[in-house]
């Protein structure tokens, strides 16, 4: 009996978490490649998680990301290129809501084609 309130409990936390896609094995795969890319460095996938000694986060959560971008044309091809490329610091709308103002390039950590497929599992977020 306990052992079934575990597993219960355990369903209940996994579906309401971001990552309650339809494919453990896609959301898994694109952990890794956030993290041998150095993704995880600067952003999480849950909203409200504070940054490095309890500051703001240094970039926004993902699933914040996948809120202010799901559903809008070009979505995916603007954050693919601002992953690559880096952002203006200047015309940051995270301004204020995290520690860094801005993305710094990663070409160098992340192919554009990973980038893609990456964000396009970003903007699937709840």
């Amino acid at each position: 009996m306990k052992h079934h309130r575990l597993t219960i409990a355990c369903l209940v936390a996994s579906l309401a978490s971001p990552l309650a896609l339809a494919d453990a094995k896609k959301d898994a795969e694109m952990l890794k490649l956030a993290s041998s890319s150095g993704c995880m460095t600067c952003h999480s996938i849950e909203s409200g998680k504070p940054g490095p000694d309890g500051l703001k986060p240094i970039g926004p959560a993902w699933a914040d990301v996948a809120a202010q971008y799901r559903g809008k044309p070009g979505a995916t091809e603007f954050l693919t290129r601002v992953v690559q490329e880096g952002s203006n610091p200047y015309s940051s709308h995270w301004k204020n809501r995290v520690s860094g103002i801005a993305m710094p390039p990663n070409a160098v950590a992340i192919t554009p084609a990973n980038t893609r497929e990456l964000v396009s599992w970003i903007l699937l977020l709840k």
